[in-house]
């Protein structure tokens, strides 16, 4: 995020000796993007943080993708997904490309170990449960509507306090960021954001941990996923200040931009990154043109994929799809509203529907794990009923 934080006790200035009550010096740490060119932060550790025993691999990071076969709209029914292991080995990988891989997880137990993607940023959607996201630059609270966005080669945890969980989790193989035309040139979001400063939610609570003992990291680094023991608890930061750093952001705090006439999926967008764009459709009034039809029209993503991730209400364009729906309009066909859909929603004034959007600029793959969830007929759904068959 492009403003300072700062949390905890650091040194007056950058790169001098900063010590401990016994005169032994805390070990610093610049963890930045881009070489030293992007952003970045120092934090200070109570010990070097490269103290770890030797690593081991653990497998490859991603599933197998189906073997590619005829481009077609597809749906995907989560919510039949299976509860199982913790918020890392539980995820369940759906779509993939070189920038992006798309995942749920509903996990049925805890962490015992610390993760970090050491390949690019995550954004985790919360689709129910509450907890906390314990990483190595303090605590940050969720609950469900929370997006959290971790940094590339952020330490975590994530800490679960409710009886059941959900979420949709995007891998980037980039960094994360808000789109530039909400954003002047100092970085600063402008009036017309959908969103500012005020809704961003950095770690707030910063407890070092001092103690020693084995702690296990793993790690995913060039797609695989590797295991590290450290001989301290890895969230030994007494402080740190800077521009990188994990924060929150809740989709009921994007204010929804309207018109006259239906708008384009531009004006829902809410995250950027190499290769693909977020986008949140939240309740919201409809068009208010006396013509208008408030339903979108058919369109042609002549140059992306479009992912959209249903989380509850009515979408109004859809017929047949349910809360935990994942659908996949692939470029190269046009999409648009369901049979009837046009016509029912002329005249109606707001909609209730909450959805995530993901649009990639390359073709996404199925994994193959995905097919077993996958509802038969999609792409039938569009045809009078008397040609369904």
């Amino acid at each position: 995020m492009p403003f300072y934080q700062r949390r905890g006790q650091i040194p007056r200035k950058r790169h001098t000796q900063f010590k401990k009550q016994d005169g032994s010096l805390y070990a610093e740490e610049v963890m930045g993007t881009k070489g030293f060119s992007g952003m970045q932060s120092i934090l200070y550790h109570v010990y070097p943080p490269t103290q770890i025993k030797p690593a081991v691999y653990l497998g490859d990071w991603y599933p197998e993708c189906e073997e590619t076969g005829v481009n077609q709209h597809r749906h995907f029914l989560t919510f039949t997904q299976e509860i199982k292991g913790d918020p890392i080995s539980g995820r369940f990988h759906q779509l993939i490309n070189d920038d992006v891989a798309i995942a749920t997880v509903r996990p049925s137990e805890e962490m015992d170990y610390f993760f970090r993607n050491s390949d690019g940023d995550e954004i985790w959607f919360v689709h129910s449960g509450e907890g906390i996201l314990e990483t190595i630059f303090g605590d940050i609270p969720y609950q469900a509507g929370h997006y959290l966005v971790i940094p590339v080669g952020t330490t975590y945890k994530i800490k679960m306090t409710s009886e059941s969980s959900r979420f949709l989790i995007i891998e980037s193989a980039g960094e994360v960021s808000i789109p530039k035309r909400y954003r002047n040139e100092h970085g600063q979001f402008m009036e017309h954001s959908p969103f500012c400063e005020r809704d961003i939610h950095p770690p707030q609570q910063l407890k070092p941990q001092t103690q020693k003992g084995e702690y296990k990291l793993r790690v995913k680094a060039r797609n695989q996923l590797h295991e590290y023991r450290y001989v301290h608890h890895p969230f030994d930061v007494v402080g740190w200040d800077g521009f990188l750093f994990p924060w929150a952001f809740h989709i009921d705090d994007f204010e929804p931009i309207t018109g006259s006439i239906h708008q384009p999926p531009p004006v829902h967008q809410t995250f950027s990154a190499p290769g693909f764009v977020v986008c949140s459709f939240v309740p919201r009034m409809y068009d208010y043109h006396p013509e208008a039809i408030p339903a979108p029209y058919f369109h042609s993503n002549v140059n992306s994929d479009e992912v959209l991730y249903y989380v509850k209400g009515n979408f109004m364009s859809r017929k047949g799809i349910q809360e935990g729906s994942i659908t996949l309009h692939p470029s190269g066909i046009p999409h648009g509203p369901h049979p009837g859909k046009i016509e029912a929603s002329i005249g109606k004034t707001r909609t209730e529907e909450l959805a995530v959007m993901v649009d990639t600029f390359k073709p996404l793959r199925v994994t193959k794990q995905a097919l077993q969830m996958e509802a038969e007929g999609y792409m039938k759904s569009w045809l009078p009923p008397e040609e369904e068959e």
